[in-house]
């Protein structure tokens, strides 16, 4: 059992040591459209088991989200302050966890308008963060 786990911290480790580039976050971002994309379609077809995949679709990509390795080794102090792209993006990937299982609660609870404001503020959360990171 040891044996399993020491491996498994080892290999996480190596995955992280790669580190994370603008490329990747951009996969990442198409792989959270796509979800967004599928909560929809479950909305349109009253499917639960199409908005329950599309929530886990986008917890799972949501959680990778995080700012490029050159970001995250800016040397400047006042760049730093300045970007606050870690903090935001912790913030962004917290709220969007949160409605994300406000939209499961609620869509099998039956009220669906909830679940689609929840579905809008996940959509508000996405814009803030081109806002601040794009310029938008």
């Amino acid at each position: 059992m040891q044996k399993i786990l020491l491996s498994l911290l080892l290999l996480s480790t190596f995955l992280y040591a790669e580190g994370y580039s603008r490329e990747d976050r951009i996969k990442d971002m198409q792989e959270m459209a796509e979800a967004m994309n599928t909560i929809q379609s479950g909305f349109f077809y009253n499917n639960y088991d199409t908005v329950a995949s599309g929530v886990e679709h986008l917890t799972s990509s949501v959680e990778r989200v995080r700012p490029p390795l050159e970001e995250l080794e800016e040397t400047d102090v006042m760049t730093r302050y300045m970007n606050n792209k870690i903090q935001m993006t912790r913030k962004v990937v917290k709220k969007i966890n949160q409605k994300s299982l406000t939209i499961l609660r609620r869509f099998k609870n039956g009220d669906s308008t909830q679940a689609v404001q929840a579905y809008k503020k996940i959509l508000e959360q996405c814009m803030s963060c081109h806002q601040q990171t794009r310029n938008w």
